[in-house]
């Protein structure tokens, strides 16, 4: 059973509520339940019933606007083991890598699973997600915000903890993969396995935040001659201020968050035209090759502590979202309220819930 992402708000719902001047917050629907704010409260009950998109007013006569959240925000919110893909950035990948309903995609490595849930939506019922992360606590993180949003555990989903170079030949033989999205500090070092798995014509899609990194991995693509020219590009967003007539663009914008890179695999056999311009050895140096490695580039890591908590918050958005689906399918047999009761219980021990 899926979430409802429309229709009237029902108990165990998750809701955004959005305050007189801007603030975001994400509540749980349950009978009975109160939200407060530092001025007045809103019922949770004044809520269950009403259409997506409705205004109520709260204790003090405050108005707040109440909608479902979007992917967007939920991605922009939930507990995170390791940075995410904004969703400028997802939705270029979904679109440079043509990702399509049916499709085959392997995705490493998974994060904190926000373009895991990208992918999941394009590729629909039909089609198979395989990720890989090194991490057991990244993985564990990624499969709870995707219950947590969804409220099941896609049956089309598998996540594999280990090296993708290893594990990408024991669960797809070679060419059967449609899509590769590589989402890592070093993806130039899975390229031949990326190839081998890969359909001719299929899509290599690499991730990466540095100019070395780069520069490093559109050499290695190239550098195989199993590829098509790999071809770079980066998202800049751009919003604008618009009131009557003062038309300006904001002062603040989403900049550079990373590069992707894009290429797509040749026929076994075929040698690709080589290009009239094209770097020679000579352009770059072994110390140059040295300031590409990843103990070069370094890692942000995060602490065991920090960890634990995000693993925490997304266990119980996990239970949250699946009891959600769990309300849905039990109605006939369960009471609304003791479902929607324990789906708030357990989303409300995740502070990951507000949207600041």
């Amino acid at each position: 059973m899926t979430a409802q992402f429309s229709g009237e708000f029902r108990a165990g719902d998750r809701v955004q509520i959005t305050g007189p001047k801007g603030r975001l917050n994400s509540i749980t629907l349950e009978p009975g339940g109160v939200f407060h704010t530092h001025r007045g409260f809103i019922d949770h009950d004044a809520l269950i019933g009403l259409p997506d998109g409705s205004v109520v007013e709260n204790s003090v006569g405050v108005e707040h606007l109440a909608l479902r959240p979007l992917l967007t925000d939920f991605v922009m919110a939930m507990p995170r083991g390791a940075a995410i893909i904004y969703p400028k950035d997802a939705a270029q990948i979904l679109a440079q890598a043509d990702v399509f309903p049916g499709a085959t995609v392997v995705e490493a490595g998974v994060g904190s699973g926000a373009l895991s849930l990208w992918l999941l939506r394009a590729l629909g019922p039909t089609g198979r997600l395989s990720s890989f992360e090194r991490r057991e606590e990244f993985a564990t993180i990624a499969r709870e915000n995707v219950a947590g949003f969804t409220g099941s555990d896609p049956a089309n989903w598998s996540i594999t903890v280990g090296d993708l170079t290893d594990a990408l030949p024991e669960i797809h033989e070679d060419h059967t993969v449609d899509r590769v999205i590589l989402d890592m500090l070093a993806p130039w070092e899975c390229i031949e396995a990326v190839a081998a798995a890969l359909k001719p014509g299929g899509v290599v899609l690499c991730y990466v935040a540095t100019v070395t990194q780069l520069s490093r991995v559109t050499e290695t693509i190239r550098s195989t001659g199993l590829f098509t020219n790999p071809d770079p590009s980066e998202t800049m967003v751009r919003t604008w201020h618009v009131e009557g007539l003062s038309v300006r663009p904001d002062h603040r914008m989403i900049g550079h968050t990373g590069f992707l890179v894009t290429a797509r695999r040749l026929a076994p056999g075929s040698v690709l035209p080589e290009l009239k311009r094209r770097a020679s050895k000579s352009d770059f140096s072994d110390d140059d090759l040295e300031a590409w490695t990843p103990g070069a580039l370094g890692e942000r890591g995060i602490s065991p502590k920090s960890l634990r908590k995000r693993v925490r918050q997304a266990s119980a958005s996990g239970a949250a979202g699946r009891l959600r689906a769990a309300a849905v399918s039990d109605a006939d047999t369960a009471p609304d309220a003791d479902v929607a009761a324990a789906a708030g219980e357990a989303a409300g021990s995740a502070s990951g819930d507000h949207l600041d």
